[in-house]
């Protein structure tokens, strides 16, 4: 009994140990993936989402348990930068994204520019992912793949009913204060992204703020 007891007791303190690890496992794993994944500029011809000097249309979004229709809800001074990506809970590039982006959050408050992200995730996938990382912007969640259906970004490679039906391609939509779209930056690659203090850089120039 004694060798039983001792062997049942061996395995439980393998398995916490190798839980203990996954996490840090895991993160490390995602650091390596992702290590290259910013470009400093969108160069490619893929060009998904509304016409530029169109009016962003209306949001079909829940953020903090309340329906969202309205993009003025996060503008800032001088206009919004709109961040659609595919998960915050199983995209690694998505995730060091939105962590960058929150990073560089301050640059963004002072050029007056609110800040919103939006995934398919549920909201506790989505809350687990913000208290990891300290995201202190919106990020919303997309209902039934409505917003970005309405956005022309949704992924269409994937059909109702599958895993990752729902998903947008990932790129960023530059607003500006009469909610009127200027910009996009959208990498065919999902593995690419054009990172933070580029896409502040963009974002001013398409607004016409001092650099």
């Amino acid at each position: 009994m004694k060798k039983i007891a001792f062997s049942v007791g061996l395995l439980l303190m393998i398995a916490a140990i190798a839980v203990a690890l996954r996490a840090p496992l895991k993160d490390a794993a995602y650091d390596k993936l992702t290590q290259e994944m910013f470009v400093s500029a969108d160069t490619d011809a893929f060009d998904p989402g509304p016409e530029l000097d169109s009016y962003f249309p209306g949001l079909n979004a829940r953020y903090q348990g309340r329906d969202v229709r309205l993009l003025d809800d996060f503008a800032g001074e001088n206009g919004t930068v709109f961040l659609a990506v595919r998960s915050v809970d199983w995209c690694p590039y998505c995730m060091r994204q939105v962590a960058e982006l929150q990073q560089h959050k301050a640059a963004y408050d002072a050029a007056g520019l609110g800040v919103v992200a939006i995934t398919y995730d549920a909201p506790e996938l989505q809350q687990a992912f913000v208290e990891k990382q300290g995201i202190e912007f919106p990020l919303l969640q997309d209902v039934d793949a409505l917003t970005f259906k309405t956005l022309g970004i949704l992924n269409e490679k994937y059909a109702p009913g599958e895993d990752n039906y729902g998903i947008p391609h990932p790129g960023m939509i530059v607003v500006d204060a009469g909610g009127v779209v200027r910009g996009k930056l959208f990498v065919e690659a999902y593995s690419s992204r054009v990172d933070a203090l580029s896409s502040l850089a963009y974002a001013k120039g398409v607004l016409g703020l001092a650099p």
